[in-house]
């Protein structure tokens, strides 16, 4: 399973879905200190800058990927917005863009992450509207608030995922509740929280010589970030569905 992670932070998505089997394979992000953290890290995958630079005509091209993933900019939908203008709002409508891509490459799977505010900004009509669009091009999708207390962690963090897939491949309606709560209750802790065990519940400080803006790009990094675990999760469950078409798909032996 190769991906693509859009707005790529410092490699949240990106670092879980390679714990549960996946290959990032392109990086995009506009941030030059995630930028840093990400050639840090993948030094081998081909990154991007801005994300109206990639894609068919644009300046920069994609390659092809089973997922994409991303969660695009949450500053016109999170609770604390000024403007409260969703995704048509100057930060949040990056949206389009996402969806102008997963357009153009068609994967099999789809993973959008943003603030759990998301399922009620502009009273639901963006999330109707992100939900119809996927369907426009083929994708059936399902949708949770997870938060990283799920997966073990000291804190909560809630999130809201969407997980879209192609409904010619995957057949419409018929995959279950993927992001049920019931498999987040069963699975998330047991196969995650061993991975907190030795996460300091202080991680995030300043020693003296360090400078603000190093502090704010860490603290602004890991905030706006993905958390591993979850991803995880998540990439776990896409990969458990992968291998038993694999093996369904396999000709019987004599």
């Amino acid at each position: 399973m190769k991906f693509v992670s859009l707005f790529a932070g410092i490699g949240g998505f990106d670092l879980g879905f390679e714990r549960a089997g996946m290959e990032c394979v392109a990086q995009v992000e506009i941030d030059e200190w995630c930028q840093r953290v990400l050639t840090k890290h993948w030094p081998d995958v081909h990154k991007f800058g801005d994300i109206k630079d990639v894609g068919i005509g644009r300046k920069y091209q994609l390659p092809s990927a089973d997922l994409i993933c991303g969660g695009f900019p949450c500053q016109d939908i999170a609770p604390g917005s000024s403007t409260r203008n969703g995704i048509n709002g100057e930060r949040s409508g990056l949206w389009h863009e996402y969806f102008r891509i997963v357009c153009e490459i068609k994967p099999k799977w789809v993973v959008v992450e943003n603030s759990s505010n998301l399922v009620s900004s502009q009273n639901g009509d963006d999330f109707r509207e992100i939900l119809r669009s996927l369907s426009t091009v083929g994708y059936d999708a399902e949708w949770g608030v997870l938060s990283a207390s799920a997966m073990g962690a000291y804190h909560q963090r809630k999130r809201a995922f969407v997980l879209a897939y192609d409904n010619q491949i995957y057949g419409q309606a018929r995959m279950g509740h993927i992001l049920s709560q019931e498999k987040i209750f069963e699975n998330g802790r047991g196969k995650c929280e061993g991975a907190w065990a030795q996460t300091p519940r202080d991680f995030v400080g300043m020693d003296d010589g360090v400078s603000g803006r190093a502090y704010r790009c860490r603290v602004g990094g890991l905030g706006n970030a993905v958390v591993p675990q979850v991803a995880e999760f998540i990439g776990k469950l896409i990969m458990e569905i992968e291998n038993e078409r694999t093996k369904q798909k396999q000709p019987a032996t004599a």
